[in-house]
């Protein structure tokens, strides 16, 4: 019976991650649509006052740390990062084949 427990906690252990990246993602979505327009109403309306920059900055610093968090620190060409990476191109080859 404790087999099955664990296997339920590793499934909703692994289900949460996939949550928290599922919303990095749609956060990160939500940054660069949101900066693409605040650049363009910006140029538009004071082309000689450029402010963009400060909500970009701000929110980057705010999605930088949500990134930290879902992540880690290591996340990006980490040796875990690395195979799989490998992993992926290896099971690529191996369905074009």
């Amino acid at each position: 019976m404790k087999i099955i427990d664990n296997k339920s906690d590793e499934y909703l252990a692994a289900k949460l991650r996939v949550e928290e990246e599922k919303k990095f993602y749609v956060h990160l979505g939500t940054y660069i649509v949101m900066n693409t327009f605040f650049v363009i109403l910006n140029l538009v309306t004071s082309p000689n006052h450029l402010w963009f920059y400060w909500p970009m900055l701000g929110w980057g610093l705010g999605l930088a740390f949500n990134a930290l968090k879902v992540f880690g620190p290591n996340a990006i060409f980490s040796k875990e990062w690395e195979e799989k990476k490998i992993d992926r191109y290896m099971r690529k080859d191996r369905e074009k084949h």
